[in-house]
């Protein structure tokens, strides 16, 4: 393990510990004596993508984590949130036993999750996904959100635009100047 302040290639153990799926150790640079933490996974066997071109590619964590954070920045989300969605993405593909999967029943699996998680982050993650051409496209996914057709109401952690009874006095008096 090099250290990320001098490059130095020896370390050692200060103290480990045990988590979920893995060890979370804190090393001291045996040269500079900086102090950093790692933590170690088991990764079962590779998983390779399949991709839409036919291009077969190694599955990279950090690769779909780029993608869910883009779509997730600014959001209100709690912290670890997106590591949580990680994971799960990550666990459900593992638990089949299968090394290819096309990128496709990825971005579903994200798809899935997302909408549960942030409406928001769900439409720029299946704008970019799902490669809306047109507005009407993207007016039809929101229209799906918003209307429930899913049976998914509104995630607990994103506020509404206005509270119930200025949105119904909202669409009234928006109604009354249309007359």
């Amino acid at each position: 393990m090099k250290c990320p302040y001098c490059g130095h290639s020896e370390s050692r153990v200060i103290d480990s510990r045990s988590l979920g799926e893995g060890v979370r150790r804190r090393r001291q640079c045996l040269a500079c004596s900086a102090r950093f933490t790692t933590y170690e996974r088991v990764q079962p066997h590779n998983i390779f993508v399949l991709k839409k071109d036919g291009r077969r590619e190694a599955f990279t964590r950090d690769k779909l984590s780029s993608g869910i954070r883009k779509s997730c920045e600014k959001r209100p989300l709690l912290t670890g949130a997106i590591d949580k969605l990680l994971d799960d993405v990550e666990a459900e593909l593992y638990q089949t036993g299968k090394t290819e999967f096309p990128s496709s029943l990825i971005g579903d699996l994200v798809m899935e999750r997302l909408k549960k998680l942030d409406h928001i982050a769900y439409i720029r993650f299946a704008s970019v996904y799902r490669e809306f051409a047109d507005i009407t496209t993207l007016q039809k996914a929101v229209d799906t959100l918003v209307g429930g057709e899913d049976g998914m109401s509104r995630p607990t952690s994103q506020l509404p635009l206005l509270p119930a009874e200025q949105l119904g006095a909202s669409v009234k008096s928006q109604r009354r100047s249309r007359e």
